[in-house]
């Protein structure tokens, strides 16, 4: 059934309390947010009814309103400079529709022409506060003493949300990720990466699912960004607030809610062609239905798409090899009661199937490679959570419990091994070619309480206590055909944290305010064998390797922040950040590996005003007793502590309103990492030196992964052609600077220095938007990624080449 929507606009203005005057006046206190959630917050303080007809306006961000004011006057702060208007329709009714545009006054042949009244004179208008979320508490963006990049849900288009998190290369120069494949990579924040391969370490970014942990020693599962609400990216270790892994920041996307006062939708479907390749195509929908009236709603979201390859193997004959499809959906369950409790329900589920690898080798082109055998892989993901909430005034206690699950295999190419039997296992040199398979398996369970105090000018506190328990293993297995195959020695980590966490911001003067922070967790770790090959002596390099421990880490954090009027911010910072140990395999045995710990600090400026925002801030990082997922020379993974690092970084962003609808965005980030101590035993090895015996000279190296520059520019604009038609353009151009592979000889190979560029046109009549997307405008091929097969890096050049010059035309249907 279709609901007009003028009907589902105006449901809250039908079911009207009782009329109250416009000039009684109420306490009111209601953060800047969107539209929707703000006259819903407005509407129950001041007993008063809001509603609109056009859905769009519910995304509109509005300003902060807090004091002792009249429905009217509330309404009129809310609304000012967001380009929607209130008028009332009854008694304790109003009606949030678009300001109209003033026409320019028409020309006049009289003689004496009739002079215009002057404009009035109106105050200049505030920039709308943006809130940061990812604080756990309520804190104003001009309040926040550090760097964090808030991308609206609006923003993040269907064409965009289809790539998951490789549509943040559109959006900042902050955040990168290795190529290996969608579902198998790693992404970094600022500087702080440890290497390309994913292993039994953990991630150094934190990523979250609204309150829910996604990832531990596990890739991140590139979920598909439809129907969000925002993304928060907090710069820098985190450790106070989020605990273990969270060394480079935090990434956390917050999805829509289900909404309790309209049956509404969206429908999408898409086809894209791509050059030197073959087509593909993409669908999903949205339906958001209220089961309760005012208490409880349900929204759903469905999801697939097939990405067709542009790779080529001369060694099979096959073109097109790399195709990509990936499914999934979400069902969110909200309960809501007028005290202020709210009961959140989801799960969450996706599969990516991958052919085949995605890398070429440039001696048979950039997208050409040679290979003998199919080098498939898959991520299936995983999550159930549920999160209780429940306001008193500015106080908000916040329970949550998740589980997340995540499997991920692949298949790479390499030379046969010796026999199992032997002292060593070793690649046949001039022997058949082996196929080696990998399966990652983690399970994570998280449970949080929370109480925070929300006060003005993101004054207040929190205090906490967490839970963790994360088992995660890998097996491998070597195979010579269909029924000839060995199993390689894996290894199984667990471990379980208990923790307990607070922040208080206080004023010091009237311009002035501090945040401490504290986190103490006690961490339990234990690791183990799976099927090893030797086990007579697969502990013989650490006979300690498969006990458990317990690690204790305490972490401080503080803060100033200085405001010397609205636009400005000055800040200073100093952060922790550590992961904890864990069992690795080392070839045929496994090893312990230590935990490692970034200390950060931090210094930066904010200016904000209703045309302009700079941003920037400089930090140093010093990295101790680094973990890092190697390979050897053979092509093993080898985890292991590299040694000390350290870390400078420059971050640079800026946008610019010139115009109404018009917004030019730009960023830029400089990095310069060096490895300051190395481990001799480790660098003496010849197993991680890929020689037969000579010891391998580090001096100093830089860190993998993070580009010595990274540079954005960005623009947006939006225009209305007609009362039912609009039209927006977006486009952007990235370019990444080099950056190594890993650390050593083997591994040192540069990467990177390429431009990558896309354009997004939107039109939307009523219901109803058609977009054009491009991406790859001059079809470069680019190396983001310097490896495809670690079994096979010493015979050629792998790269990964960017997807090559693509065309997706799309539509959506709102109903």
């Amino acid at each position: 059934m279709r609901l007009r929507p003028s009907l589902i606009g105006l449901l809250a203005v039908l079911v009207t309390p009782p009329a109250l005057a416009r000039d009684e006046r109420h306490d009111v206190a209601v953060s800047a947010t969107r539209l929707d959630a703000a006259v819903r917050a407005l509407g129950r303080q001041t007993q008063t009814s809001i509603g609109f007809r056009d859905r769009r306006l519910a995304a509109l961000r509005v300003r902060a309103v807090d004091g002792d004011m009249t429905a009217v006057e509330a309404l009129s702060h809310m609304l000012a400079g967001s380009g929607a208007r209130a008028r009332q329709v009854a008694s304790g009714s109003f009606l949030i529709e678009a300001a109209p545009i003033p026409a320019p006054p028409r020309p006049t042949h009289s003689a004496s022409p009739v002079p215009l009244p002057a404009p009035p004179v109106l105050p200049p208008l505030e920039p709308v506060e943006i809130i940061v979320t990812a604080t756990k508490r309520d804190v104003p963006l001009s309040a926040y003493p550090g760097m964090v990049h808030v991308i609206e849900g609006d923003d993040v288009s269907t064409a965009s949300g289809r790539r998951g998190t490789d549509a943040l290369d559109a959006t900042g120069a902050s955040v990168v990720s290795t190529h290996l494949g969608p579902g198998r990579n790693k992404l970094f924040i600022r500087g702080i990466a440890d290497s390309s391969f994913v292993g039994p370490t953990q991630s150094t970014v934190g990523q979250y699912w609204g309150n829910s942990r996604i990832t531990y020693a596990t890739p991140d599962p590139s979920l598909r960004l439809y129907d969000v609400g925002r993304i928060e990216i907090l710069e820098g270790p985190q450790g106070t607030l989020y605990g273990a892994g969270s060394l480079g920041g935090v990434m956390r996307v917050v999805p829509r809610e289900p909404r309790m006062d309209e049956l509404s939708g969206t429908v999408w479907a898409g086809a894209e062609a791509v050059a030197h390749g073959q087509p593909g195509f993409d669908g999903g929908a949205v339906l958001n239905v209220p089961l309760v009236e005012d208490r409880l709603a349900l929204r759903a979201v469905a999801f697939g798409s097939a990405e067709n390859g542009y790779i080529d193997d001369v060694g099979r004959g096959l073109a097109d090899v790399n195709d990509v499809d990936a499914y999934g959906g979400r069902l969110s369950l909200r309960y809501a009661d007028e005290d202020g409790l709210i009961i959140d329900g989801s799960l969450v589920g996706q599969r990516i199937d991958g052919a085949d690898s995605q890398y070429a080798e440039r001696q048979f082109g950039e997208l050409h490679r040679s290979s003998g055998a199919a080098q498939p892989f898959r991520n299936d993901f995983l999550l159930g959570d549920v999160v209780v909430r429940k306001s008193w005034d500015d106080l908000e206690l916040t329970a949550s419990l998740g589980v997340a699950d995540q499997y991920v295999f692949e298949r790479f190419e390499g030379a046969a091994l010796s026999d199992p039997a032997d002292s060593r296992v070793q690649p046949v040199l001039g022997g058949p070619q082996a196929i080696f398979t990998q399966a990652n398996r983690g399970r994570m369970y998280t449970g949080e309480l929370r109480l925070a105090r929300n006060q003005p000018g993101g004054t207040g506190w929190l205090i906490a206590a967490s839970a963790l328990s994360n088992r995660a293993s890998v097996e491998r297995r070597m195979e010579l055909g269909p029924d000839l195959g060995e199993p390689l020695t894996g290894v199984e980590n667990s471990v379980e944290e208990a923790t307990i966490y607070g922040e208080i911001s206080v004023p010091l003067t009237a311009t002035l305010h501090t945040t401490l922070g504290g986190r103490a967790t006690v961490s339990r770790l234990s690791g183990s064998a799976v099927t090893p090959v030797l086990p007579s002596m697969v502990f013989a390099n650490d006979p300690g390797a498969d006990n458990s421990r317990t690690e204790t880490e305490l972490l401080p954090s503080a803060a100033l922040a200085w405001q010397p009027n609205a636009n400005w911010t000055v800040f200073a910072r100093y952060q922790e950040g550590f992961r904890p140990g864990g069992i690795a395999v080392r070839r045929e045995f496994v090893e312990r590996f230590e935990g490692d710990s970034v200390h950060t600090f931090e210094g930066g400026a904010r200016f904000r005003s209703e045309t302009v925002e700079l941003e920037t801030s400089a930090t140093y990082t010093d990295w101790r007793n680094i973990q890092a997922d190697l390979i050897d020379g053979f092509g093993f993974p080898a985890t292991t502590n590299i040694g000390d690092g350290r870390v400078f970084s420059l971050g640079l962003s800026g946008r610019w309103r010139p115009a109404r609808g018009l917004e030019l965005d730009a960023s830029a980030y400089f990095n310069d990492s060096h490895v300051t101590r190395q481990d001799t035993a480790l660098l003496q090895s010849a197993d991680l030196a890929g020689n037969t015996g000579q010891p391998h000279t580090l001096n100093t190296e830089r860190l993998p992964n993070i580009a010595d520059v990274i540079a954005h520019v960005g623009i947006s604009w939006w225009t209305p052609l007609s009362d039912s038609l609009d039209f927006e353009l977006s486009a952007h151009t990235r370019y990444v600077g080099q950056s190594v592979l890993g650390i050593g000889a083997l591994l040192g190979r540069l990467q990177g220095d390429y431009v990558d560029t896309g354009i997004e046109a939107q039109l939307r009549e009523g219901d109803i938007r058609y977009s054009l997307a491009l991406n790859n405008l001059l079809d470069s091929a680019g190396n983001r990624f310097a490896l495809g097969s670690p079994f096979q890096i010493r015979q050629g050049e792998q790269i990964t080449p960017l997807k090559p010059f693509t065309v997706r035309l799309g539509v959506e249907l709102d109903f």
